[in-house]
């Protein structure tokens, strides 16, 4: 039952999935290193060169295959126990779903999830596991398929609800996300006045002016841990 438990909302970026040993797009030694955004995540480049794209996200769900959550997604499902815990994800792995948690919005699609090319709400996706898919395969009713994920130059078809679930947040975290990257990066301005809230990045991060954060420069799974314990003294003890 969570009636009587604080909401507690958080929005994850690349960070807290790059302690699991899973290759993330920014940083150093990250894939946009490796790749040309153009290429490997729009919808243009889906259109010019399929087969590369299908190539570059089964690469990736081998990766994810052996990716193990850290102790940060480990910590936020935990806090399932005294908080009714809302996740919103910017990341396209599984790991917070592997660590236990029960409510997760991925914002940008799931790499272990398919759905047919003229699907733009992903109403239809399936889930594919681990698998290889092919760049020229089709679902039983003969639609052409694409990987779940939600490209530059798409719409974000969940960001209403996450927008929602901010907005009634008793205590709201941001995780290993830059928020430079929109529409994700807009939902801190859901937040309601006088929301308890959280940063955890280990590099600097702007926020808005006018938004109050309690900042804690460490990587997601020593903040989360600090996080954790100022929570349970706040609101359990």
């Amino acid at each position: 039952m969570t009636e009587n438990k604080k909401r507690l909302v958080v929005l994850t970026g690349a960070g807290i999935s790059a302690e699991s040993g899973f290759k993330t797009f920014r940083d150093s030694g990250g894939l946009w290193e490796t790749y040309s955004v153009e290429d490997v995540a729009s919808i243009q480049g889906w259109y010019r060169n399929p087969k590369l794209m299908t190539d570059f996200y089964n690469d990736l769900r081998v990766q994810l295959e052996h990716a193990q959550p850290n102790e940060g997604h480990k910590i936020l499902s935990e806090l399932q126990e005294y908080f009714d815990v809302r996740i919103i994800t910017q990341n396209v792995d599984n790991l917070h779903e592997k660590a236990g948690s029960k409510y997760v919005i991925h914002l940008h699609g799931e790499l272990t999830k398919a759905r047919p090319v003229n699907d733009d709400d992903g109403l239809r996706a399936v889930d594919i596991g681990y698998r290889k898919m092919e760049y020229d395969e089709r679902d039983s009713e003969g639609e052409l398929m694409r990987p779940h994920i939600v490209w530059f130059g798409e719409s974000v078809p969940l960001i209403s609800e996450a927008a929602r679930q901010v907005r009634n947040a008793d205590i709201f975290a941001v995780i290993g996300s830059s928020l430079v990257v929109y529409p994700a990066a807009g939902l801190v301005h859901d937040l309601r006045g006088g929301t308890k809230a959280y940063l955890i990045d280990p590099k600097e991060v702007s926020v808005p002016v006018g938004l109050k954060f309690r900042v804690i420069r460490e990587v997601a799974s020593k903040g989360c841990a600090i996080m954790r314990d100022e929570l349970l003294k706040e609101f359990v003890s």
